[in-house]
């Protein structure tokens, strides 16, 4: 259980928990979405993948509520979009922790976004995108 989430935040919002997952990546979802069309794919996920840390550092350097929680919308829309369920759980939380009030939580959660995203990037490098995105 993900510890900056609160107990009444998950008794409100049962899917704040980690899904297991069996791939950081769900190339069927992506698919569905590209029509199959594996050029379209590699573009995304290379964009995808370009602005992740991007977006992770704008977290890091959130000096108010605002600004956190569009640098956390932002991530957790892009991440559904590609179909990167536990980076998408996880940029949910951070939207859900309100802000920059509790400054140890922020710094657990990028933590945490910073392992899901590396998760990602290496799941995506060792398919056979790995020669058509830029990492």
């Amino acid at each position: 259980m993900n510890p900056c989430v609160s107990r009444a935040q998950r008794q409100h919002n049962p899917d704040v928990g980690l899904p297991p997952v069996a791939v950081p990546v769900d190339f069927g979802h992506l698919r569905r979405f590209t029509l199959d069309d594996e050029h379209l794919e590699a573009e995304i996920l290379g964009l995808f993948l370009a602005q992740v840390p991007i977006t992770i550092a704008s977290l890091k350097r959130a000096e108010t509520d605002g600004a956190w929680y569009a640098a956390a919308h932002t991530l957790q829309g892009s991440a559904r979009a590609v179909g990167a369920p536990r980076l998408a759980v996880l940029a949910t939380q951070a939207e859900r922790l309100g802000g920059i009030s509790d400054p140890d939580a922020c710094r657990m959660m990028v933590r945490m976004l910073e392992e899901a995203a590396e998760e990602a990037q290496t799941f995506v490098g060792s398919l056979k995108y790995k020669a058509r995105c830029p990492t």
